[in-house]
């Protein structure tokens, strides 16, 4: 099949073979301005933007995806050349594809090239929302104290070279700055990271930035700027070149970048918009005056969940979720380790239904279409446990309920740590923390309990002898048995003891 490059140009070619924008994108002004143009965002709020946008009514919702780091420079090249357009490749249950060109992202900067002109875009009286996708770890915060990470370099640096930021509170920072200054209007700064109130996070978190870069800016902001907390949800796993090439060959569509993700979609967000708000509500987003229950769900489910195949099956040498969840011996131990630990945890959560929800989660994972890589989802387990796994840890420990199962994940993590599967194949671990990780897992091989010393990640939680005496025995039992035998034992025992 002929191909042709996916631009602005070729757009009309593609017609008979994929979904394509049937709206004027040079009619679109931008209104939103995105922080992290990866996958996810791409599938996610770019998708439902997208939808929006074929209602001319909506036509100021156009987005400028911003390239925030070094390491961005790939994205930025790639929607440079394809005029900020990527095709989004649905993969359905029956293993069919539904492909659809979005072409919501009408602006895209590349911020280490012009930092400048970054803050002039949020800053423009046009951009009425800045949304988010910087990762767990981007928000720069101690899990042991709560507060805002002063020490890390690039903070520093921010405060030395105001006009030359290298992280996000550093670009806010300024163009909220240049918003008062020109005595124009407040925006809303909106996360769409995977974060219990992520909102709140954002705001204390950007607060405590400012008042030690710019103190005066601090009442504006609280006055003109709102956090609005929402819940995301939709599995994006990473793009192989397989995904690129079979778009090519089926549809003749040559995009450098497609990105890959299921059906399923959900966006739960706080109805707190400072200068208006896109009426996502109309494609499928659904506004609600408390996030809370919805995402401490997500997270200490589907998240946790991810995190549980992710270490398991990473050590056992499967390279996919879907190959994990396939396992019967870990798929039960999951299965448990959500009715047992994290549902007393949750409480009542109005119009859902707990069991179909978690139902849905196994199947969602089981999507052998999918190809969700095991290395993506343990990537920055060090940012990600904190967030998806101890808070079930501390609310059972506080009720004196089950820790057995999470304790036997943070056990396995420590050994995944070392950097070796159970077969002897390295482990490609992607961690901001990697080092010090391995150095504590390599001292956890003589004594378990002192991987738990990392207070950064952990907290105070090798105080409870509780935890620590059933997660020293999982890492021996997993060292001596190996991960299958032991979750199978521990399926086992729970079967006996209904």
């Amino acid at each position: 099949m002929t191909s042709y490059k996916l631009n602005n140009k070729n757009l009309s070619k593609f017609t008979d073979k994929v979904l394509i924008p049937e709206y004027d994108r040079s009619t679109i002004k931008t209104g939103i301005v995105h922080v992290g143009i990866g996958g996810f965002h791409r599938s996610h709020e770019a998708y439902y933007t997208d939808q929006l946008l074929h209602d001319p009514a909506n036509s100021d919702w156009g987005i400028c995806g911003i390239a925030l780091l070094d390491f961005d420079t790939k994205i930025y090249n790639t929607l440079k050349e394809q005029d900020g357009l990527y095709t989004l490749i649905v993969k359905e249950l029956d293993g069919s594809l539904t492909k659809r060109v979005i072409g919501s992202i009408v602006e895209y900067l590349f911020a280490p090239e012009n930092p400048i002109q970054v803050i002039e875009k949020m800053a423009s009286d046009d951009v009425k929302i800045i949304t988010l996708t910087i990762t767990e770890g981007g928000y720069n915060y101690n899990e042991a104290t709560g507060a805002f990470d002063f020490t890390n370099p690039l903070i520093q640096h921010d405060f030395e070279n105001p006009q030359a930021p290298k992280t996000i509170f550093g670009y806010l920072t300024q163009a909220l700055k240049l918003r008062k200054e020109r005595g124009l209007a407040g925006c809303t700064i909106q996360s769409c990271d995977n974060i219990q109130g992520n909102g709140h996070m954002t705001e204390r978190m950007l607060l405590s930035y400012v008042n030690k870069a710019e103190p005066d800016l601090v009442p504006w902001i609280k006055s003109n700027v709102s956090f609005p907390n929402g819940m995301v949800d939709r599995i994006t796993p990473a793009t192989s070149e397989k995904d690129i090439t079979l778009l090519k060959e089926t549809s003749g569509v040559d995009d450098a970048w497609p990105v890959v993700c299921e059906p399923f979609k959900q966006w739960i967000i706080e109805d707190n918009f400072t200068s208006g708000r896109p009426a996502w509500e109309t494609v499928g987003a659904q506004f609600v005056e408390d996030v809370v229950p919805y995402e401490k769900m997500k997270l200490s489910l589907l998240n946790a969940g991810h995190s549980v195949l992710g270490i398991l099956g990473a050590l056992m040498g499967y390279e996919t979720i879907d190959e994990s969840v396939h396992n019967e011996a870990i798929r039960t131990f999951l299965n448990t380790y959500m009715d047992k630990e994290v549902t007393p945890t949750l409480g009542d959560l109005e119009g859902v239904d707990l069991k179909k929800y978690k139902q849905s989660l196994l199947q969602r994972f089981g999507n052998i279409y999918i190809k969700d890589q095991i290395d993506r989802i343990c990537s920055e387990s060090s940012a990600k446990i904190p967030i998806f796994i101890l808070p079930t840890v501390n609310v059972q420990l506080e009720k004196n309920g089950s820790i057995d199962y999470a304790a036997f994940v943070i056990a396995a993590w420590a050994i995944y740590s070392i950097g070796v599967d159970e077969k002897g194949n390295a482990l490609n671990i992607k961690d901001a923390h990697g080092t010090l990780l391995k150095e504590k897992a390599l001292v956890a091989k003589e004594n378990p309990a002192s991987f738990l010393d990392l207070e950064s990640v952990f907290g105070k939680l090798k105080d409870s002898k509780k935890f620590v005496d059933a997660y020293s025995i999982a890492y021996q039992n997993i060292l001596k048995y190996g991960v299958e035998k032991c979750v199978t034992q521990m399926n086992n025992k729970a079967l006996n003891n209904i």
